[in-house]
């Protein structure tokens, strides 16, 4: 059985702890496959070194794929591998040693499933530990899995969860929405829709938490956009086993993205959300009121 890691990859600043982290496992059937979106920084330095391992494969995109677009460098990834299964970490994620070895024992006490999970830990921007997330059940339907992320606010990231390759490649490959907004839950929902999921019990993981992660905070628009089509996306794919709180998170959520947008914006942002209130759960009163809020605070900004 062999495994395929994929780091889709911009920045340069951890790629190396990355790499290494891979490169440690115990297990050793595995290829690690490293996309180069087109970066500015001279991301082939730092992998060279390690190409001397035939296991490892370095690909450098055309075109930039960019943030809006992420997936589909994740995509990309998922195009070179040959493993029985996959992992999408962050070029700034790391694998601990166990890792590989651990996912091993999930699939042969929980065999032909299409998702597993590794218990994860968080780290900061130095790799000092920040969080170490709760041990989840062994094993969850669709349905549990469901009501933990949208009842209980799990933190789950795309890093963390392992993917057959021949159900990822069928599918199309990841679910695909702008920002890669749940992009990693949707993906990992529908892959435990029929047979459910095993989560790891030992830390396997590491998520690196810093400021240089795609931020959505500066693309408002799609955001909204995103948690539109995710929305949506949810609705049709899984009727019948979402929780009650599905709906009032992401109506919050855009909510939220739109009032912070008018009120930050108001001359430019409020004709165009007046338009996009039936799609946004928005009344216009509270646009309006966010609109003036901002108009005054920029009157009275000293």
């Amino acid at each position: 059985m062999k495994f395929s890691i994929t780091i889709p990859t911009y920045r340069a600043q951890y790629l190396r702890e990355a790499i290494e982290s891979v490169v440690s496992q115990t297990c050793p059937d595995w290829e690690l496959i490293i996309v180069d979106d087109c970066s500015p920084e001279n991301l082939h330095a730092i992998v060279k070194p390690f190409l001397a391992d035939s296991r490892i494969s370095y690909y450098r995109n055309e075109r930039n794929c960019g943030a809006a677009n992420v997936v589909d460098n994740w995509n990309i990834c998922l195009g070179h591998c040959t493993g029985d299964y996959v992992v999408c970490m962050g070029d700034d994620d790391r694998l601990l040693p166990c890792c590989l070895e651990e996912y091993l024992r999930l699939i042969a006490q929980y065999p032909d499933l299409n998702v597993y999970h590794a218990r994860t830990r968080i780290i900061d921007e130095a790799g000092n530990a920040v969080e170490t997330l709760a041990a989840l059940p062994p094993y969850e339907t669709c349905q549990e899995m469901l009501r933990g992320q949208w009842k209980d606010r799990r933190k789950q990231f795309i890093g963390d969860f392992l993917f057959s390759r021949q159900w990822l490649v069928a599918k199309g490959g990841y679910v695909n929405f702008p920002l890669a907004y749940c992009s990693d839950w949707a993906t990992a929902n529908l892959a435990a829709k029929e047979k459910g999921i095993a989560n790891g019990g030992q830390v396997m993981f590491e998520y690196r938490s810093h400021n240089k992660t795609i931020s959505r905070s500066q693309n408002l628009r799609l955001t909204v956009t995103a948690c539109d089509e995710a929305f949506r996306w949810y609705e049709h794919n899984f009727e019948g086993l979402l929780p009650d709180v599905f709906r009032h998170y992401f109506a919050s959520s855009i909510k939220r993205l739109v009032i912070m947008d008018v009120t930050g914006r108001p001359l430019c942002e409020m004709p165009y959300w007046l338009f996009r209130a039936p799609k946004t759960f928005i009344s216009r009163s509270e646009m309006a009121n966010a609109c003036l809020r901002g108009v005054a605070a920029k009157i009275l900004k000293p």
